[in-house]
């Protein structure tokens, strides 16, 4: 089995590589980056720098793995970015998955398909509404969701108008060791880190600690693709979530309560969002009752994994 992995280079990437090379060690790994300084999982048998916002480079990949799986991880996934340059993420977003479906008509290939798409679609929603499953209304309320609408419904409709067996994956927040710093747990994990080791002054900088957010780890997350891309039904959307919700502040104490260093919380307005949204939890029995999915991993687990990569790091330097 020929297996690609776009955006190997990535958070997710690497850990979806790790996965596969240890559940599917007979498969051949492929993989995509966009940049040089880039580094994939040992896993990955071929790597190849490319930009699939590029159609004959799209094009060319295509033909020369023709692989049998694809999972499309490639993405600008940071939202405040979004708003900083809203069309370089809609553009890039867009565009890349577009590219790739276009090759697989133009190649007449076939290969089950997981998209990436986001539970940011589903924008701000009441508490009346949670957990959210696949029929909650779309709504996107920054430009990073409003792209993940368009490769959600691309999805679809390649799936509809083509037939090409594509399932879309939507993913709740994902958090792990390996993860940018921009990100709320590393963001505050690599603090801590640099307090430790005496690199920075007791005090860590926080934004809106109050939302609340369904967090899984990456690890059970590309479990969840990989079960999809397997067990998953053509032209189907998934939730993958674990169901309960953690505000930033429950993240934050947990992280402190892994320390034993006294640190005062301080709130840098540069961090806020210029929207938010209070809750999020999602709803992920059809995932479960289509793929026997469910995540493995403790909340407390990940964040003492996402600490201690945080340390090793700052040790390192």
């Amino acid at each position: 089995m020929r297996i690609l992995i776009t955006g190997a280079g990535g958070f997710v990437g690497r850990h979806l590589a790790n996965h596969l090379g240890s559940s599917q060690p007979t498969a051949t790994l492929y993989g995509t980056t966009l940049f040089p300084e880039e580094t994939v999982s040992p896993a990955i048998d071929i790597a190849r720098q490319i930009d699939l916002k590029e159609s004959r480079q799209a094009r060319n990949l295509l033909a020369d793995f023709a692989p049998d799986v694809i999972f499309h991880l490639a993405a600008q996934a940071f939202v405040p970015r979004s708003f900083d340059d809203p069309w370089e993420t809609l553009e890039n977003n867009i565009r890349c998955q577009l590219n790739i479906i276009q090759a697989c008509l133009e190649l007449d290939l076939r290969p089950r398909t997981v998209i990436i798409s986001s539970a940011e679609i589903y924008g701000a929603v009441s508490p009346a509404q949670l957990p959210l499953d696949e029929r909650t209304e779309i709504r996107p309320a920054n430009p990073y969701s409003v792209s993940k609408v368009a490769q959600d419904m691309l999805a679809l409709q390649f799936h509809l108008s083509h037939g090409l067996p594509i399932m879309r994956a939507r993913p709740f927040n994902h958090i792990g060791p390996g993860q940018n710093t921009r990100f709320v747990a590393p963001a505050f994990a690599i603090q801590i880190a640099r307090i430790e080791a005496k690199r920075q002054e007791p005090f860590i900088y926080v934004g809106n600690l109050e939302a609340k957010r369904d967090f899984t780890d990456v690890r059970d997350i590309v479990r969840a693709y990989t079960l999809i891309a397997e067990k998953g039904a053509p032209g189907e959307a998934y939730n993958v979530a674990s169901g309960r919700a953690s505000s930033a502040r429950q993240i934050l104490n947990s992280l402190l309560g892994l320390t034993d260093i006294e640190i005062e919380v301080r709130v840098d307005q540069a961090r806020l969002r210029p929207v938010d949204i209070p809750e999020i939890r999602g709803d992920a029995g059809k995932l479960r009752r289509d793929t026997g999915w469910t995540p493995r991993f403790a909340l407390q687990e990940t964040l003492k994994d996402v600490l201690a990569d945080c340390r090793r790091i700052v040790n390192s330097a």
